[in-house]
């Protein structure tokens, strides 16, 4: 929101007061008090008919800072809240004569005294940002109301990303955001996935900590300043930061919350019914028989919308009419090793029996005068589940656990945005702040039931919609999407912009939802769909089943499929340290090698974990141009290598840049025909392009996130010595030196020569191989 017009004035019926000079500092506690005038103070007039802005730091937990300013603090402050993971923080405080300062771990906010405001953010010593002159402010808008704001500085080269799933250009300076939940698609400013933090290449982050709507000015009402405001008289933001972008990261996601880790088996290959396609169980199973037949491993399927019954979304039952027996249909489903997942959404339409049940029971969002709200957008007279009702939301769940019961393994939570403003909640939360909230709410419930009846690490969701923490309910999908190359890329760029926003999973529809795309674009993203975190084929008006797309695109599947397959043992492993650290699987180029600046705006490739590069291709010709920092890089597809720097291929349909990092462990599955399997039985531990004095290092769990193996591999001068360690290792694995082709001599191993490199067999019961080159 701009509130200036040009850099020196402000714009008609705004009045603008900033804070100017620090007239008290108090410390309170671990709390840091300081009271900021909003005119120079000469003499003792001046203090009267003006404004008093009180600041607080604080610290919510090691290397994060919190900042709240305060114009009028009498008024009652309505939920929802986001749900914080604070733990004690040793801070250290100063306060003397010319500044005050708080310090939380590596992190302090440093405040000038006297006649000058200048708040500055620094990490080890080094300035993040910070904000001064015309920066923070209370503002009247007439006609409109209060609002509060702040702008911290941007430094010279630097970029900003994430605020949610976006799908507008991934280096957000320049733009206008608004936080604020919408049922956009892939092709405007608008997003699903709303949230209110961003990250920059500098190495920190800030997370302003208001569920409401959020409106940032990235470099744009003032170019040198990121500016972000609220309405009302209190604002509340969080700096974090560390050593890399990746620690501060890993900070905000320990504030926030760390994602779930998803089911092994959620990693395979989905297909559905499509949305408005005519499917009963005669068609599904000429699906799933069709991949089977065509040897296509296929994992989970998925019912859309008419699993129940039109105009009764949702009733929670399954349509009579078109699946007579649901209860054996699941069961033969499973018995081909399937799992099921089914289409649900917040909303209750009124010919569903579950409408009376709810509005007698006070289950449904009320407006202010009582009623049941309802409108007839999506569904004729929809009704809204309200989640701040503890019963709704036991009722709720106890539909969704009569599903479990019958066989269902997981849910499509879709919509979530769509949220009034003009209703009264059950526990009285502000609507406005419950229009991004409601989400969290909604996911929160269904990933309860789920992990209520099904076990920890055995609970996911397919969700579209999410704010900030929603991140630990996975697995978040891109939305609507196009049958074209350029919405394949604008899928990439939300996919890139979540990921820095704390979302470590994220999927898209494979080829798009609207249209039908032709053969040449089904395979290309198909191979971009295998290599993200989770792969489904979805659609809206035709099926997505490969064959409608051409023989080739048959063959095409199954090889990215498999592919995926074997590589699970690495994958997962990068799923576990997505759990633990809140980084994301696909992950910007920025988030890997943050010292090389040409990898501060790439938004056409990205680090599926942090050993492999993608480039997907975006055109009918194969013809790609993508970027490799420095170091000898491999195509694990090829054995192709290449020397840093930027690349122009050409790919057939089989094949994309998928390139191994130097100094790499890459850890290779044995099994093609499943995502969820013992990884450590018959692993191959492929080394690539390991340097003088490096060390590699891989890890393979098992499908309880339990380590089963560590793999390391040191290179001295011609001599290469690998380890491996862990229950796991007495079971079948072997090494493969890529690109290696001779040795001189080897102990603990025999030698096998093949087209990759020299393969490793270790020597019963050895642990230790050395390997002369």
């Amino acid at each position: 929101m701009k509130f200036t017009d040009g850099y020196w004035q402000v714009r008609k019926g705004v009045t603008i007061q900033n804070p100017t000079e620090v007239r008290d500092v108090r410390v309170v506690g671990d709390a840091l008090y300081v009271y900021a005038a909003t005119k120079h103070v000469r003499h003792r007039g001046d203090t009267l008919n003006a404004t008093l802005i009180t600041v607080k730091f604080s610290s919510p937990r090691p290397n994060i800072i919190r900042c709240e300013y305060l114009h009028h603090m009498g008024k009652v402050e309505k939920g929802p809240k986001f749900e914080l993971y604070e733990e004690p923080a040793e801070v250290i405080i100063r306060n003397d004569e010319h500044e005050a300062s708080l310090t939380s771990g590596k992190l302090t906010v440093r405040i000038a005294k006297g006649d000058k405001w200048q708040v500055d953010y620094l990490y080890d010593g080094r300035r993040l940002t910070g904000t001064g002159y015309k920066g923070a402010a209370t503002i009247s808008v007439e006609g409109d109301g209060d609002y509060m704001r702040e702008q911290l500085d941007l430094g010279i080269g630097e970029y900003v990303y994430g605020m949610g799933e976006r799908f507008t250009p991934f280096v957000k300076n320049g733009q206008v955001v608004d936080i604020w939940n919408e049922d956009g698609g892939t092709s405007s400013e608008q997003a699903y996935k709303n949230v209110p933090v961003y990250v920059s290449n500098y190495g920190y982050g800030v997370f302003v900590n208001h569920p409401e709507r959020v409106s940032f000015e990235v470099a744009s009402e003032n170019v040198s300043k990121v500016q972000f405001s609220v309405p009302g008289e209190r604002l509340e933001y969080l700096v974090f930061a560390g050593e890399t972008l990746k620690d501060a990261l890993d900070h905000y996601a320990s504030l926030t919350g760390k994602p779930a880790l998803p089911p092994a088996w959620s990693f395979g290959l989905w297909l559905t019914t499509s949305f408005t396609t005519s499917y009963d169980e005669e068609t599904v199973n000429s699906f799933i028989d069709g991949m089977f037949d065509r040897d296509i491993p296929l994992r989970v399927f998925h019912y859309d919308c008419f699993w129940m019954k039109e105009y009764e979304w949702c009733n929670f039952e399954w349509d009579k009419d078109v699946f007579p027996d649901p209860e054996g249909m699941l069961k033969r489903l499973k018995d081909k090793g399937l799992k099921i997942c089914v289409w649900i959404n917040p909303y209750i339409a009124q010919k569903s029996p579950l409408f009376e049940e709810g509005m007698k029971n006070g289950y449904l969002v009320k407006t202010p005068s009582g009623d049941v709200w309802q409108w007839d957008m999506w569904q004729a007279g929809m009704g809204l589940v309200d989640f701040t009702n503890p019963e709704a939301t036991a009722w709720y769940k106890s539909k969704l656990k009569a599903l479990i019961d019958m066989g269902v393994d997981c849910f499509k939570t879709d919509f979530g945005e769509r949220i009034p403003t003009d209703v009264v909640y059950y526990d009285g939360s502000d609507p406005v702040k419950m229009h991004n909230y409601y989400t969290f709410l909604y996911n929160k419930a269904v990933f309860e039931v789920l992990e209520e009846n099904l076990g920890k690490n055995e609970a996911m969701l397919f969700a579209r919609s999410a704010t900030a923490g929603g991140q630990q309910f996975p697995v978040h999908w891109g939305g609507d999407n196009s049958a074209n190359y350029l919405s394949m890329a604008e899928t990439l760029r939300g996919g890139l912009s979540l990921g820095m926003s704390g979302f470590g999973f994220w999927s898209h529809d494979i080829s798009g939802f609207e249209r039908t795309a032709p053969p040449d674009i089904y395979k290309r993203w198909v191979a971009f769909g295998l290599l993200s975190s989770h792969s489904r084929l979805h659609g809206n008006e035709s099926y997505r089943v490969p064959w409608l797309f051409g023989e080739e695109a048959v063959d095409v599947l199954r090889h990215f499929t498999k592919l995926k397959h074997r590589l699970m043992p690495y994958l997962f492993s990068k799923a576990v340290e997505a759990s633990k650290r809140g980084w994301p699987m696909m992950r910007p180029m920025v988030l890997e090698f943050g010292e090389d600046p040409t990898c501060d705006v790439l938004d056409l490739q990205y680090m599926l974990g942090d050993a492999l590069l993608v480039a997907p291709i975006f055109n009918e010709q194969g013809n790609v141009r993508y970027y490799l920092p420095k170091g000898r890089w491999t195509n694990l597809l090829t054995g192709a290598e290449a020397e840093g720097g930027w690349q122009y291929e050409q790919h057939d349909y089989f094949s994309l840049p998928l390139m191994v990092r130097p100094n790499t462990i890459l850890a290779i599955g044995a099994n093609d025909r499943l995502p969820d399997y013992d990884y450590a039985d018959g692993v191959e531990l492929h080394v690539f392009a390991l340097e003088e004095g490096r060390q590699a290092k891989a890890e393979v769990y098992n499908v309880k996130a339990e380590l089963e193996l560590t793999a390391t591999a040191v290179r001295e001068g011609s001599t290469i010595t690998l380890n491996v360690d862990g229950s796991g290792a007495g079971k079948p694995y072997s090494f493969v030196l890529r690109g290696i082709n001779s040795a001189s001599g080897v102990t603990g191993a025999t030698i096998e020569q093949t087209e990759q490199g020299l393969r490793l067999v270790p020597e019963t019961g050895a642990k230790t191989i050395v390997v002369q080159l």
